[in-house]
């Protein structure tokens, strides 16, 4: 008897939740208790920083693109003014940084403005928090951008960009280690190593010799033999995952790897 009681009362519950509007209560949670919310864009700052109506600062989820002094600068910034400016976004917020910056993923209705920003080139994935729920579809964009092979994931044309391999990548020991395969030293003067965020090393005139190793290392040793100190730095390879990028003195991607995600 007690159950059947529970089962009418189960039946009646349902009843008025079928007759309630649904939507309206759909629309009241998303509003009131998600972490979505509409912003009109009144100002882009570069490509990964926006400025809304209310003059509140958001910092784009997912993506790190070129500083100011760095290739493709004004050419990201300009795109991300196309796709934002003067719009109406929703985001998708995941709090703030040290600088009061909202971090936020954007979206033109479906449309993910940080991911199109990695897909024509004009960003790197930047995850420094491990990965989300959106990290595999940034991985992809990655991919499908170096084999359009445009702006950020265009490949070095250099003689030595074949030679030159990654033997090692040490991030315990922050170490980095280049091989030469080929039978000729490469030069490799204002060439740069990069991380998924803003850290540089840029190579002075050194070489790789043939058949042989240079390392980078994160410390302020001095420089000695086939070991360079990555002076200033605390840490650089960050342990919940990141990238290593190898340029050539054109910006020109010689290799990338992904680690620890």
């Amino acid at each position: 008897m007690q159950n059947r009681k529970y089962k009418i009362l189960l039946v009646i519950m349902i009843l008025v939740l079928i007759a309630m509007n649904y939507n309206y209560l759909n629309g009241f949670v998303t509003k009131n208790f998600s972490n979505e919310k509409e912003i009109s864009v009144s100002r882009v700052i570069d490509g990964d920083t926006i400025v809304d109506t209310d003059g509140l600062h958001y910092r784009m989820l997912g993506i790190n693109t070129p500083e100011k002094t760095e290739y493709l600068y004004l050419e990201a910034k300009k795109f991300n003014e196309a796709q934002a400016l003067n719009r109406s976004l929703t985001i998708e917020s995941k709090g703030k940084d040290l600088y009061d910056r909202e971090l936020a993923y954007l979206f033109d209705n479906e449309k993910n403005l940080n991911l199109e920003l990695v897909r024509a080139g004009y960003a790197g994935t930047y995850f420094p928090e491990g990965k989300d729920i959106h990290y595999e579809e940034f991985a992809s964009a990655w991919e499908e951008c170096l084999n359009k092979n445009i702006n950020l994931c265009e490949k070095s044309t250099s003689k030595c960009a074949s030679c030159i391999q990654l033997k090692e990548w040490d991030f315990d020991n922050q170490i980095v280690g280049l091989y030469n395969k080929c039978d000729y030293d490469c030069n490799v003067n204002k060439w740069r190593i990069k991380d998924e965020g803003r850290k540089n090393y840029i190579f002075g005139n050194v070489s790789i010799k043939s058949n042989n190793y240079l390392y980078v290392i994160v410390g302020n040793k001095t420089d000695s033999g086939n070991k360079l100190y990555w002076k200033g730095q605390t840490y650089v390879w960050t342990r919940t995952g990141d990238s290593i990028f190898l340029r050539d003195s054109d910006w020109k991607l010689v290799l990338w790897e992904t680690k620890g995600y």
